[in-house]
């Protein structure tokens, strides 16, 4: 991935905040708009079911989400804004089971699977690691509470600015923080591009090559 190509990313990834956010406020209702806020939602489902279960989890997830956007269509779907609600709180939560769950065990930590895809992992770096998955899980918990608190005590508008501009912004704060906060910690620690960690977020999984105690 070249500088140009996150640069890219980047700019479609805040497009879609910036879109999004103007259908919740103005569109919420609107069959279209739903379709297209809630299928991120359906397509993180369509890639855990295939993971999880194969062709037939696929197969599953693709028939639930047809069904759901056929509802979508016919007005029987309920309030809009609970559904956006429901992805927004419940994609964190799944990541937060997706970091939390790397932890149990002496394994590496999810974290120190995708550094193991970049570099030799050391015992120091396993340690690491494992403390920065505790800060993403945390983070990812805290964002599905904070998705459901807001939504149950302030206006509609608020939890909309929550989920499409502070979410993104504080995803790339907490990501390009830690990057750089690092190597203040612990400058022994071999070199990393922040685009090569972009791009291990996004590989397929790769044998690790840590280090045993």
């Amino acid at each position: 991935m070249t500088r140009w190509r996150l640069a890219l990313l980047l700019l479609v990834g805040a497009a879609y905040a910036g879109l999004s956010h103007w259908m919740m406020l103005f569109h919420p209702a609107a069959p279209w708009a739903i379709v297209v806020l809630l299928g991120p939602l359906w397509l993180t489902a369509l890639g855990l079911a295939a993971s999880r279960f194969g062709r037939w989890g696929l197969l599953l997830a693709a028939a639930l989400g047809i069904a759901g956007f056929a509802l979508v269509f016919r007005g029987e779907a309920g309030d809009p804004n609970r559904l956006y609600v429901l992805q927004h709180a419940g994609i964190h939560a799944l990541l937060a089971v997706w970091f939390g769950s790397s932890l149990r065990g002496e394994g590496l930590s999810l974290i120190g699977q995708f550094a193991a895809r970049v570099h030799h992992v050391t015992p120091d770096m396993r340690a690491y690691t494992r403390q920065v998955t505790r800060v993403w899980t945390a983070y990812f918990i805290a964002l599905a509470v904070a998705s459901v608190a807001v939504y149950l005590t302030l206006p509609f508008s608020y939890w909309a600015l929550l989920a499409n501009v502070l979410t993104p912004v504080s995803l790339v704060a907490l990501f390009v923080g830690e990057h750089w906060l690092r190597y203040r910690l612990h400058p022994e620690f071999e070199r990393v591009r922040m685009i090569d960690a972009v791009r291990a977020f996004q590989s397929a999984p790769a044998a690790p090559r840590a280090t045993r105690d």
